[in-house]
């Protein structure tokens, strides 16, 4: 499996989120607590959006190797400022450890991210590739189940509807599942963001989904930690959405519900059920 974080507000420096927390995404690589691995060294990602960008096609930077020795990115970080940005270290399930497999996934101006799995994917990959639509089928690159729910979201009206696009992906995965004898077909904590706004979704089969965070409001951790000066520096709307915590702050980290989804935006964070459905 694999650890992701997700981040929205105020434009930051990509090391203040990547490397400074005291157990940051950066240390969960080599020593996470609540992954399936305890190592998360087949590749990681980064993908960020601009400050004040026109055309709101985000960046991307992928390797294979561990996100912990990697000097590039240690640069990048030190000194790319963004306000909303991804970053995701992989454990393969399986599938090659190449950079076309490294997290997140883009599409336009659509950046995907996902830990989880598609349980017996390499028996019911043809079935869910023929329902690709054959425009979009052109631009995947990879080998993973991760990529193939970003485009089958895409095919079902992501740029739309976000929330009911991975709905129906989901509820596609699950149909085709059974129809191979797949109990559990879909285990999934992923995040999509289009440069505005940013989703977190939690689910599984199983109704037992690998674990997902977000943080609490900025307001009211000022008032839980008035001498924490990052606090005093980001906006009421900054959001982190994260694999597992990034420190023992109290009261900074709250558990995403079983089966439902986040919105964030400036001023309207939303929580929702999440319900697969047909496709």
């Amino acid at each position: 499996m694999c650890r992701w974080l997700a981040y929205s507000g105020t434009p930051i420096l990509l090391d203040t989120i990547l490397y400074k927390p005291e157990h940051s995404l950066i240390d969960q690589s080599l020593h996470s607590r609540m992954g399936v691995e305890t190592t998360n060294g087949d590749g990681f990602g980064i993908g960020w959006y601009a400050p004040e960008s026109d055309d709101q096609v985000p960046a991307v930077f992928r390797d294979v190797g561990p996100a912990w020795s990697n000097r590039n990115l240690r640069e990048i970080a030190r000194h790319v400022r963004s306000p909303l940005f991804f970053a995701h270290i992989r454990a393969t399930t399986g599938t090659a450890v190449q950079q076309t497999n490294c997290h997140p996934f883009r599409h336009g101006r659509w950046l995907w991210m996902h830990n989880g799995a598609i349980a017996d994917f390499r028996r019911i990959r043809r079935d869910l590739a023929l329902a690709v639509d054959p425009e979009l089928f052109l631009d995947m690159e990879g080998s993973t189940d991760s990529e193939m729910m970003f485009y089958l979201a895409l095919t079902f009206g992501l740029e739309k509807d976000p929330a009911a696009a991975v709905e129906r992906m989901a509820g596609f995965v699950e149909q085709v599942g059974h129809d191979h004898d797949v109990e559990f077909p879909l285990q999934m904590t992923v995040s999509v963001a289009d440069g505005e706004r940013l989703w977190g979704f939690r689910y599984s089969s199983q109704g037992q989904s690998r674990s997902l965070f977000y943080s609490t409001a900025v307001e009211t951790l000022r008032q839980l930690h008035p001498d924490l000066a990052f606090l005093r520096e980001v906006s009421d709307d900054t959001r982190l959405v994260v694999s597992e915590p990034l420190g023992d702050l109290p009261g900074a980290w709250n558990e995403v519900p079983e089966s439902s989804y986040g919105v964030v935006e400036p001023g309207n964070d939303q929580l929702h059920q999440f319900t697969p459905q047909a496709a």
